[in-house]
């Protein structure tokens, strides 16, 4: 079978760089690569030149164009049986294609997602963001590493689909961003096709972020969660709540320390010597344990407050403008 790789990059040579380098590592050969990029023209051929001899690999320019058209005009040009979904900061293991073919060719899945892994590689920081998004005490208990509450929506860092999936779907919606990677996968699993977590199709996620991007991203994620689950109501999970009811319990337990007594942070304290110990018995690292906290704090406040913020505007503005001006009457 033939894989076709799709991945939007914007302005990134030397992390398009590492990713190719991966590709060229695979056990499994028989795929294609497509690049499809915004921003500056040619701003990776020159990196992508240096593995025309070792990959098949194509290079395609859309100014101005979400990551959605992208992805979906790669779909389009695609000459592969399967179409797999990753980002350009991810690194590829060597055998993530062979574990993905064993999978198809004993059960044929159509739909499939996988968990993202820290790398050696990384910053200090960028292992303590992985994990923030992967951890069982954080909001990454409820994605990517393992069985979840209720339905598993894999996300494009890591995701893919057999062509009968795109020509019965038609791809990612280009209306809104981010979120459009969840309402594809609600949107494939409503045409029919379960999706499949394989444990061992990881990636590694080697976001090139500060604290302050972080907190940005994860708060758009958390916005988004919100009119997805009023579009698509039998997607709702009580473990969607609990990034906006820690926010608020985190807020109204420091309230109460100030103004009764200290002893309602416990509760706090306790949480976040567990993140801890739990980082530090996975990385090794106590600076990286360290790091965990600060950036599990970010996630749950981020999220939380993304989710709050999106409730107060629908209901201030009303739902149908709500849609209107983010775009989800358009779906």
């Amino acid at each position: 079978m033939l894989f076709s790789i799709i991945t939007p990059i914007y302005k990134c040579s030397k992390e398009t760089f590492e990713f190719l380098q991966s590709l060229t590592q695979q056990v499994y050969k028989n795929f294609e690569i497509i690049l499809v990029e915004d921003g500056l023209e040619d701003s990776s051929k020159q990196v992508i030149e240096q593995f025309k001899d070792k990959l098949n690999v194509s290079y395609h320019y859309k100014k101005n164009t979400s990551v959605s058209f992208r992805r979906n005009f790669g779909m389009s040009v695609a000459k592969g049986d399967y179409f797999v979904f990753f980002d350009s900061d991810c690194i590829i293991p060597e055998d993530y294609f062979q574990n993905v073919a064993n999978v198809i060719n004993l059960q044929k899945i159509d739909f499939w997602g996988g968990p993202d892994k820290d790398h050696e590689s990384f910053t200090n920081l960028q292992k303590a963001i992985n994990y923030s998004m992967t951890s069982f005490f954080t909001t990454g208990g409820i994605r990517g590493a393992k069985k979840k509450i209720g339905k598993y929506h894999p996300r494009s860092f890591n995701m893919g689909i057999s062509r009968e999936v795109y020509e019965k779907t038609g791809g990612f919606p280009t209306v809104v961003s981010p979120g459009e990677d969840i309402i594809f996968s609600i949107q494939i699993q409503n045409a029919g096709f379960p999706a499949n977590l394989i444990h061992e199709a990881f990636v590694y996620h080697k976001r090139k972020i500060s604290i302050k991007k972080y907190f940005k991203q994860i708060n758009s994620f958390g916005f988004v969660r919100y009119p997805i689950t009023l579009l698509f109501p039998d997607t709702f999970s009580i473990v969607f709540l609990l990034p906006p009811a820690y926010t608020i319990g985190l807020f109204l337990l420091l309230l109460a320390s100030v103004l009764i007594h200290w002893a309602f942070v416990l509760p706090l304290i306790v949480h976040y010597l567990l993140i801890f110990a739990d980082s530090l018995l996975k990385t090794r690292k106590i600076n990286i344990a360290f790091l965990s906290i600060v950036t599990s704090f970010t996630q749950f406040c981020a999220y939380g407050s993304g989710f709050i913020t999106a409730v107060v505007k629908r209901y201030v503005i009303g739902e149908k403008a709500f849609f209107n001006k983010y775009g989800y009457s358009k779906l």
